[in-house]
């Protein structure tokens, strides 16, 4: 035997055993696959990814074969996010609203491959997730311009959903119409309260009839249906896409940092390490005693473990009147040694204390 049949066979018993790892891989990306389902995480994880490249590259030595390695790995990692799409096409994701509505956009964005379905109110959203029909819901929490969303406040302090995952949604309007309309043309403009309030200057300024609809998205749909070149909508550009519509003209917000933060919601909560990454955020829901600083000692333990407070709400409990709940996100990890410690002194405290959930941002991006 020469040295190139010598070289074939070391590299086909090599190729034997990668066989085996690699079906061995895939098996464990299957229970990956399961548990972020289970758990409404996304496929990607680009902050995960990248740990594990830096810290795996670190075992080959020679740093010619390591730059070979580095796509190796990288090749492996498309692979397995591949075969967990593969996996979760099944999942079933709850929103409010209609096709092309700024909710329906962002659980596109969360949950590319899994199948969307409306609903008509947040209610109903968070409960087909709490009965098993779905398998998490997409909620607005707050937008910047206009503040929280109250009803979905009050489900996270009253459900028994966790929040898993946390997408901020740049939101855009755009004046969109029929084929050959035009601003001189329009003379009433549809969408909902909130996106007509964020487009006061533009609308006011243009002399437009304002008309209030239950989203954005209905009211393009409405628009297409009238075929009208005297009727617009506000929307996005995906919505415009979705119902056959133009842009007339776009970016007309008057705030110009506008985004609406949405929650994941699942049954579970996804618990994590106590070495987990940087980026990682976690939100409590409590109540306290309606006396005199009562608040200010949680927040003073809060403070001793070396929690920063991203945001602080209140809420009124409508079951009890002049009573509140406080509704607070934190960075770090909860599950470390620092955060169960802190737990166990709020819940010695607070007349009621939920951990609602953990997620992350990537810092580096």
């Amino acid at each position: 035997m020469n040295e190139l049949e010598q070289a074939r066979k070391q590299i086909n018993e090599i190729d034997k055993k990668m066989a085996e790892l690699f079906e061995a891989r895939m098996e464990a990306t299957k229970l990956v696959a399961s548990y972020k389902k289970a758990h409404a995480l996304p496929i990607v994880d680009e902050t995960r990814e990248r740990t594990v490249v830096e810290n795996n590259a670190r075992m080959i030595k020679d740093p010619t074969i390591r730059e070979y390695y580095v796509n190796f790995l990288k090749n492996n990692m498309a692979l397995s996010k591949r075969y967990q799409t593969r996996l979760m096409e099944g999942m079933k994701v709850a929103y409010c609203g209609v096709e092309g509505a700024f909710a329906h956009i962002a659980s596109i964005k969360m949950f590319p491959s899994a199948e969307k379905i409306a609903f008509a109110s947040f209610e109903e959203a968070y409960k087909a997730v709490e009965d098993g029909i779905c398998d998490a819901c997409v909620l607005p929490v707050e937008n910047s311009y206009a503040g929280d969303v109250g009803t979905v406040m009050d489900l996270i302090f009253s459900g028994s959903l966790h929040i898993n995952q946390m997408l901020d949604l740049d939101v855009i309007h755009h004046l969109i119409g029929i084929k050959g309309a035009t601003c001189a043309t329009v003379k009433k403009v549809l969408s909902h309260p909130q996106a007509l309030s964020q487009c006061h200057s533009y609308l006011t300024s243009h002399h437009f009839e304002e008309v209030e609809y239950p989203n954005t998205a209905l009211a393009a749909k409405e628009v297409a249906r009238l075929n009208d070149v005297s009727v617009a909508a506000i929307a996005s550009d995906v919505t415009a896409s979705l119902y056959g519509l133009t842009i007339i003209e776009s970016d007309i917000n008057t705030a110009r940092n506008n985004t609406t933060r949405f929650a994941a919601f699942s049954r579970v909560d996804s618990l994590t390490s106590s070495n987990a990454l940087m980026g990682e955020h976690f939100i409590l829901v409590f109540t306290v005693a309606n006396e005199a600083g009562a608040l200010a000692q949680t927040l003073n333990i809060i403070g001793a473990h070396g929690f920063n407070m991203r945001n602080l709400r209140s809420r009124p409990m409508k079951e009890l009147m002049w009573n509140y709940y406080f509704y607070v996100e934190l960075e770090g990890n909860v599950n470390s040694e620092e955060g169960m410690d802190m737990l166990r002194e709020l819940g010695s405290i607070c007349d009621r204390l939920k951990l609602v959930g953990t997620y992350y941002t990537d810092l580096k991006k």
